[in-house]
């Protein structure tokens, strides 16, 4: 039977509320950014958590996003550019009852950071990763980033960027990731229930936040955002529910083949029956990793949790290891290793 790493269920002593997770720093965002809203939902989420200020930690790397454990009354790190991960499962080893939270952009964590982001999911350290994603850098003024559109204009790529951007989600997936879930800066609550779902989840949570840089990519996920659209390029997720979107819900999902399609309800006979049905405890990743890859207007993004599958932790694979390990050592304490073998007095 695996051993596990201690784990104490510490209830806060007294309701929380959104006051006690705010502290007394100045937030020091541009004006409509998308981060105050996602401030906001972490520090109505965490209330509902019932757990102890002092028993989070939040951990970032650099960027807008890593301003973060400022502005939190709780713990935290301000860490070195694409290194957060690092830190985070330092926290999480040393001291295992702690909910560790990593803050981190598009930038930071898949590009300079991508090494450490992808070792960290395969190890799957239960620790709950939380990723902005503007496609593009906006603290650095502007430069194109790993999720940059194609063709997109910036500072770094004057006559449009080449490049084939990263989904963050075939990307978490790819790389053993067991949770994976995506929400928008535009729905507090459902980025609020987002993060609780993820704390609820024991391994490496991801969650990607659609947010918008007002700045330097102002709109990039409109047609996914804007009250106009968003029903139609929405799917919201719910494990055991058909796949069904759109304004009149009359659109799904369904698996043509090896191919997902878009289908509308009534036409050629499709019924609610012959539409997918999320699965998002589902081992096999193949399903999952065509709804992340899903991308608009050819289809609805996915939102919500797409994968939450249970797998061992780094965590209690390590504290198995120094169980096994003190098991079989002759010398239990370092009293007994002083005390072996040939010994004297000196009176």
């Amino acid at each position: 039977m695996m051993a596990e790493a201690e784990t104490i269920n510490i209830k806060a002593p007294v309701k929380l509320t959104k006051k006690d997770f705010t502290s007394d720093q100045v937030v020091r965002w541009c004006p409509g950014c998308g981060d105050y809203a996602i401030l906001a939902a972490m520090q109505t989420a965490l209330p509902m958590l019932d757990i102890p200020r002092e028993n989070h930690v939040f951990v970032s790397g650099i960027g807008c996003a890593a301003r973060f454990p400022y502005y939190m009354e709780t713990y935290g790190f301000h860490t070195l550019h694409g290194r957060a991960p690092s830190i985070a499962t330092g926290v999480k080893l040393a001291n295992p009852h702690l909910t560790v939270w990593e803050m981190t952009g598009d930038g930071d964590s898949l590009s300079i950071g991508g090494n450490h982001f992808i070792h960290t999911l395969r190890r799957n350290i239960d620790i709950n990763i939380i990723l902005f994603n503007n496609e593009i850098y906006g603290l650095t003024k502007g430069q194109y980033s790993p999720t940059s559109k194609k063709g997109l204009v910036t500072k770094s790529t004057p006559y449009g960027s080449v490049e084939t951007p990263f989904s963050p989600g075939e990307l978490v997936i790819g790389a053993l990731g067991s949770f994976f879930a995506r929400t928008i800066d535009t729905n507090p609550k459902h980025m609020a229930d987002t993060f609780i779902k993820s704390v609820g989840h024991k391994g490496t949570s991801v969650v990607e936040i659609l947010q918008n840089c007002v700045i330097f990519n102002d709109g990039t996920h409109d047609l996914i955002t804007s009250k106009d659209t968003k029903d139609d390029y929405q799917l919201l997720l719910e494990h055991g529910k058909p796949m069904i979107f759109g304004k009149e819900k009359n659109k799904g999902i369904k698996l043509n083949g090896l191919k997902l399609e878009v289908v509308k309800l009534g036409e050629n006979g499709i019924t609610e029956k012959d539409l997918l049905v999320h699965d998002a405890y589902e081992a096999d990743p193949t399903l999952h990793s065509m709804l992340a890859r899903m991308q608009a207007p050819a289809f609805p993004v996915a939102i919500g949790v797409i994968r939450a599958v249970k797998q061992p932790t780094y965590n209690d694979l390590v504290f198995e290891q120094i169980e096994n390990s003190k098991q079989k050592q002759k010398f239990k304490t370092v009293n007994d290793l002083l005390n072996s073998g040939e010994t004297w007095i000196v009176e």
